[in-house]
């Protein structure tokens, strides 16, 4: 994120960003859906056009807003003191605003109704913690990137979420407004309404949990040439 973009560039940043990527997760998911009856191979197409598109997005965004595309990583930005406070709320409305109105684009673009209740149930035990694995897993992959190589920080956050569809029972929504946009969707991506609280608690819980790992984890406060021998010692 550059100081050069005033607030209201970077809040169309954080919209457009999003609208782009809830296009991309439902409109991937109706084609995927209309060209197959296998749900394993639909869920590969959602998954591939999901990941290739966060490339895309923070790559081009990054440099305005920083590409967050999210509530919970702008939380923790905001908490570690990495984007004002006073852009937070901002940054929140533009990504929820966003997101929905991908959604609507979506169901523009495949001749379905604009909006709609989802009625996939996504809700349980199970589902909870993966939303806290995921979460966390994405949150935390950001932190150290941005610690590590930030040059590579899209790939890894597009690689990651790529992987998290398969690996997490919940196919990784790790977003609180993607889970919103996609609760307006009765198709192949989306989440019933009454399921999005502990959706949104779990990857609330699962930044946070990332955020204070890589506090400490990653030493960021400190400087390489202030470790003791023993510290380095393996």
């Amino acid at each position: 994120m550059s100081a050069e973009f005033p607030i209201s560039r970077r809040v169309v940043a954080e919209a457009f960003g999003t609208l782009l990527l809830v296009a991309t997760v439902v409109g991937s998911g109706i084609m995927a859906d209309k060209l197959t009856d296998d749900t394993a191979l639909a869920l590969l197409g959602n998954t591939l056009a999901t990941g290739a598109m966060l490339v895309v997005l923070i790559t081009t965004l990054g440099p305005i807003s920083g590409a967050h595309f999210n509530p919970v990583v702008s939380m923790v930005f905001a908490v570690r003191r990495q984007l004002p406070g006073s852009c937070l709320a901002p940054y929140i409305a533009a990504q929820i605003i966003g997101g929905t109105a991908g959604t609507v684009l979506a169901h523009g673009m495949f001749a379905v109704p604009l909006l709609q209740a989802s009625e996939t149930v996504r809700s349980g035990g199970a589902q909870w913690l993966s939303e806290v694995t995921a979460t966390f897993g994405l949150v935390f992959v950001i932190l150290s990137g941005i610690r590590f190589r930030a040059d590579a920080v899209a790939w890894l956050v597009g690689l990651y979420i790529t992987a998290a569809y398969w690996f997490t029972a919940s196919t990784s929504f790790a977003n609180p407004a993607v889970a919103i946009a996609r609760s307006l969707t009765n198709t192949f991506s989306g989440i019933r309404p009454a399921d999005l609280p502990g959706f949104i608690i779990a990857e609330i819980i699962g930044a946070l949990l990332a955020a204070m790992l890589a506090g400490w984890l990653l030493m960021e406060t400190r400087a390489p040439q202030t470790l003791t021998e023993t510290e380095t010692a393996p």
